[in-house]
């Protein structure tokens, strides 16, 4: 069901406030209609969004028994009579907010209440209303907004509105008046309509308070939703990445075609540049390597021309060295097996966009740091193998993995 296919209105007329319903237009058999909650003579209206509830609770006949959506919305909590602050029309207002400034609340409120009023002649057959409105065009210009009435233009146009206004909408509002029926208190069962004012007072706390735990669960996700992901980066696929060895840090990109790796840079060669600046920079004057081949490559060169592409490297995407030889002299407890991990990513990585043997002839070179490397990374392969003193070997044994992979940069 729409949620706007029945509306809770809240009317200013001169016998005060009221509460009553509006069906805007549908169409149903190809005809279009237009409903307030009214009986055959009149527009019915309510003190009380209590009073409102138990009327259309009882089995009182009424001009929205038959809209097609009627049984769903009386199906709906207690509240469902309240009307949301968009919905609170104040007809004997429009001359106080036409004399004050053209501001965005102003043209808002005298847009709606003309819309409300003329609403209310067509759903009556208002014929003084309704000719008000068909005789003054002007009166239109006010759904147009607060543009509209911007400058001196504007302002004489609002003016020129207000005016009409002042001379006619007294007779407006008598004609309307005279089409609504306030309903009585003593109409409705006094107990009923207690008991209806505690109800809706309740579905109103417990939707205020569903409506809270909601934005704050909006609230946890976004805090908890990673900024990186609604970058051009990540709309690309292609990373920037920062690989320290050494205490020296290099920026490249990286991204991946399925499950193969692609750097920037050409021929096993990886672009690396000292500072993000440079690489952006170079990026825009380049493009005679392998990533240049990838579909979204263009997105960030455009981005970066125009100054928008800002440079982040993701956390997952930050590979410091800085440490691991150290710690492996000193045994498998002292190593961040983590850190040793994503290093280790990083060499694969760029051995496989190489398209070399380069690692897997070393392992096999190498077969115990090849065994000791499966422990501390967790591979099954090893089942049974302990490391035991010295470490000194494996320790050398990384550090030329280091010095494999910075031999694969441009700069370094």
């Amino acid at each position: 069901m729409s949620s706007r296919a029945i509306v809770p209105i809240k009317i200013s007329l001169t016998e005060g406030d009221f509460y009553t319903l509006w069906a805007p237009k549908w169409r149903q058999q190809g005809t279009e209609w237009q409903a307030l909650l009214g009986d055959d003579d009149s527009v019915l209206g309510f003190r009380t969004e209590a009073e409102l509830l138990t009327f259309i609770e009882s089995n009182e006949r009424h001009d929205l028994i038959d809209h097609p959506e009627w049984e769903e919305f009386n199906k709906g909590a207690a509240h469902r009579v309240s009307p949301d602050k968009r919905d609170v029309y104040d007809l004997i207002g429009v001359p106080e907010n036409l004399a004050g400034r053209p501001s965005h609340e102003n043209i808002s409120a005298v847009a709606r209440n003309f819309e409300m009023a003329e609403v209310i002649a067509s759903v009556t057959g208002s014929q003084h209303t309704s000719i008000f409105f068909a005789s003054h065009s002007i009166l239109r210009n006010a759904s147009r907004g607060l543009d509209h009435f911007s400058g001196d233009q504007g302002l004489q146009e609002w003016t020129a509105i207000g005016r009409v206004i002042l001379s006619n909408w007294q007779g407006v509002i008598e004609d309307l008046d005279d089409q609504v029926r306030i309903v009585p208190s003593n109409e409705l069962d006094e107990t009923t309509v207690t008991a209806n004012a505690s109800k809706i007072s309740a579905a109103k706390q417990a939707s205020e308070e569903k409506k809270k735990k909601q934005e704050e669960q909006r609230k946890e996700q976004k805090e908890a939703a990673d900024p990186y992901d609604g970058s051009v980066w990540a709309a690309a696929g292609i990373d920037p990445v920062k690989i320290t060895v050494d205490s020296r840090s290099v920026y490249t990109l990286r991204t991946y075609l399925g499950e193969s790796p692609v750097f920037l840079g050409k021929w096993g060669e990886i672009y690396t540049f000292p500072s993000s600046k440079q690489l952006l920079r170079w990026m825009m004057e380049n493009d005679d390597h392998d990533m240049a081949r990838v579909a979204t490559w263009e997105d960030l060169v455009t981005a970066a021309n125009a100054g928008e592409l800002e440079f982040t490297v993701h956390p997952d995407n930050q590979y410091s060295f800085n440490g691991i030889v150290r710690d492996i002299t000193k045994g498998p407890e002292a190593v961040d097996t983590d850190q040793m991990s994503r290093c280790y990513e990083i060499c694969a990585d760029a051995a496989d966009w190489a398209g070399d043997d380069s690692i897997n002839s070393f392992m096999l070179a190498n077969p115990r740091f090849q065994d000791y490397l499966g422990y501390m990374l967790g591979s099954t392969e090893t089942a049974g193998y302990v490391p035991s003193k010295p470490f000194n070997d494996h320790a050398e044994a990384w550090k030329r993995l280091e010095e494999m992979l910075t031999k694969r940069f441009s700069k370094f």
